[in-house]
C-alpha cells in the first residue's frame, strides 16, 4: 500500500508508522503539522527507511494534500489527525472544531477530487480509513451495557463532539460522493511514547517524581483499555480489508476503573523501582474536584473486527501496562525535555487529573 498518515507524529500516529513501515512493500507518508503532542522522536527507528517520509504540514491545506496524492499515488488515507484531549477541549474548544471538524471536511475534499481522477482499478483500490474514538457514544451505566457499530451517538464533551462531527462528515461523503471509506472506533489507548498528559505516562511520571497522583472525583470510571502496538495491527487490518462503507469498534476487553489502573501502576511500581521513603506509590493517590460532563463509563463491543477480519488484541492489560512502565522507565531521553516544558502535572495552573 501507498498509505497517507495524517498526525502521524502523534501516540497513535507514531505507533502505526512504525508498524506498516517495517514492510518494505508499504510507502508510508507521514503528514503532521507537529503540534504540542506531536514529537519526531517518537519516530526515529524507522526515519532513515527509503520508503518512510515526514511532511510537516496541515490537512487543512488541501493543496499541500492533493500534490502528496498524486506526487505518491496514494491508495489509502489513513486519518488520525486530531486534537484529542478531553481537558484541553473544555478549556479551549475551538481548536478541536478547527481541526477535528474542518480539518476532516478539507481532507475529504482533498481526497475526493483525487479519487474521481484515478483509474477504474486504481479507484476501485482506494480508501479513506477515519480513526475515530468510543467517546463519540457517550455515556454508559455500571451494567453490562457496549457500544457496539450501530450506537447511536451521543457525545459529552467538545472533543468528543468534534470527533462525531468528523464521523458524520465522512459517512456522508461515502453516501453523498460515493468516496470509498471505511471508520473505526478505539477505546482508551497506552503504550510507549505516549503524551505525558494522558492518564497512564501522568501518573507513572508524576509517581517517578514523588508528585501526587490526581484522581477526578473517586475515580469509579470506567475505561476499556487498548495496547497501542494492538490498536496499530487492528488498524492496518481496517485499511486493507474493511468493508466499504462499514466501521468497526476496536477495544482491548480490559474494562477497568481509573482508581484501579493508578493502583495496578503503583504496583508494579513498588516491584520494579520502590520508593525511597514513605511506603507505596499508593500513598501519592489525590482526589481531585471531578471535571464537567465526565463519562461514567465506556466499554467496546469488539466482535465485528474479531469475526470479518481475525484481529485479537494481543496484550492483556497487565502484560501491556507492564511493558509501558519498563519502556518509561528505560526511556527517559523522549519523556524529560517534554515535562522539562511544564507538561508534568499542571494545566492552567490546576492539577491535572487521572481521566
Amino acid at each position: 500500500m501507498n498509505i497517507l498518515v495524517t498526525g502521524g507524529a502523534g501516540f497513535i500516529g507514531s505507533a502505526l508508522c512504525r508498524h506498516l513501515a517495517v514492510v518494505p512493500e508499504n510507502r508510508v507518508i507521514n503528514l503532521d503539522k507537529l503540534t504540542y503532542a506531536g514529537n519526531q522522536a517518537s519516530l526515529w527507528e524507522i526515519e532513515d527507511l527509503p520508503n518512510y517520509r515526514f511532511v510537516k504540514g496541515d490537512v487543512c491545506d488541501e493543496a499541500l494534500v492533493a500534490d502528496l496524492l498524486r506526487a505518491e499515488n496514494i491508495n489509502r488515507i489513513m486519518h488520525l489527525a486530531a486534537e484529542t484531549h478531553v481537558d484541553r477541549s473544555i478549556d479551549g474548544p475551538t481548536t478541536f472544531i478547527e481541526s477535528n471538524i474542518l480539518g476532516t471536511f478539507r481532507l475529504l475534499q482533498a481526497a475526493l477530487k483525487y479519487w474521481r481522477g484515478l483509474s477504474k482499478p486504481e479507484a476501485q483500490n482506494f480508501r479513506f480509513h477515519h480513526v475515530s474514538t468510543d467517546e463519540v457514544f457517550g455515556d454508559l451505566a455500571f451494567d453490562g451495557s457496549m457500544f457496539n457499530e450501530r450506537s447511536p451517538y451521543a457525545p459529552s464533551s467538545p472533543y468528543s463532539a468534534s470527533k462525531a462531527a468528523s464521523d458524520h462528515l465522512v459517512r456522508a461523503w461515502h453516501h453523498t460522493f460515493g468516496l470509498p471509506v471505511v471508520l473505526s472506533n478505539c477505546s482508551n489507548n497506552y503504550g510507549p511514547f505516549h503524551f505525558p498528559e494522558k492518564l497512564v505516562p501522568l501518573v507513572i511520571l508524576n509517581a517517578l517524581g514523588d508528585k501526587p497522583l490526581p484522581i477526578y472525583g473517586n475515580g469509579a470510571n470506567v475505561r476499556d483499555w487498548l495496547y497501542v502496538d494492538d490498536h496499530a495491527r487492528a488498524l492496518e487490518l481496517v485499511a486493507a480489508r474493511g468493508k466499504n462503507g462499514e466501521s468497526y469498534n476496536i477495544g482491548g476487553d480490559s474494562e477497568r476503573s481509573n482508581l484501579c489502573v493508578v493502583e495496578t501502576i503503583c504496583d508494579i511500581l513498588d516491584h520494579k523501582r520502590p520508593r525511597c521513603k514513605d511506603g507505596s506509590y499508593r500513598n501519592l493517590i489525590t482526589f481531585v474536584a471531578d471535571r464537567p460532563g465526565h463519562d461514567r463509563r465506556y466499554a467496546m463491543d469488539t466482535s465485528k473486527i474479531k469475526r470479518e477480519l481475525d484481529w485479537q488484541p494481543q496484550e492483556s492489560f497487565e502484560t501491556g501496562l507492564a511493558k509501558t512502565i519498563d519502556w518509561y522507565l528505560e526511556n527517559d531521553w523522549w519523556w524529560q525535555p517534554i515535562r522539562d516544558r511544564s507538561y508534568w502535572g499542571e494545566r492552567l495552573g490546576r492539577p491535572v487529573a487521572a481521566q
